[in-house]
């Protein structure tokens, strides 16, 4: 079980590197100036690959909140069997997947807002 848990950690710390990618290559400059104009449109490139970055976040968000249940009941079991070093570890687990979880999903609503893409996976043309 814990297994599962932290192989979900590391898919949704991988998606947030990804799309943190995204976003860094959202906002970075492409001239050399320090104009604050250049950054408000992402790349062509960035933003046809928004609807991608989030069938993945989605498929991913799917597992994590599958498992997510299964790991509080564990949490309560240990708890109710007085093993409340463990179970902090766990709840601490949690709290970290569901943290991680709501900064992808600001990270994609920010890159869709600036792509001007709905959160339906669909793209520009």
């Amino acid at each position: 079980m814990l297994r599962r848990i932290i192989a979900g950690t590391a898919v949704a710390g991988a998606l947030t590197l990804g799309v943190a990618g995204v976003a860094g290559a959202a906002t970075t400059p492409s001239s050399g100036t320090n104009s604050g104009t250049s950054t408000a449109n992402p790349s062509a490139k960035v933003c046809a690959r928004v609807g991608k970055i989030e069938a993945r976040v989605q498929k991913v968000e799917a597992k994590v909140n599958a498992r997510i249940p299964k790991a509080e009941a564990r949490e309560a079991k240990l708890r109710s069997e007085n093993h409340t070093k463990l179970a902090d570890r766990i709840a601490a687990r949690i709290t970290k997947v569901q943290n991680r979880e709501s900064k992808v999903n600001a990270r994609l609503s920010a890159v869709e807002a600036k792509c001007g893409t709905t959160s339906t996976g669909g793209s520009a043309s």
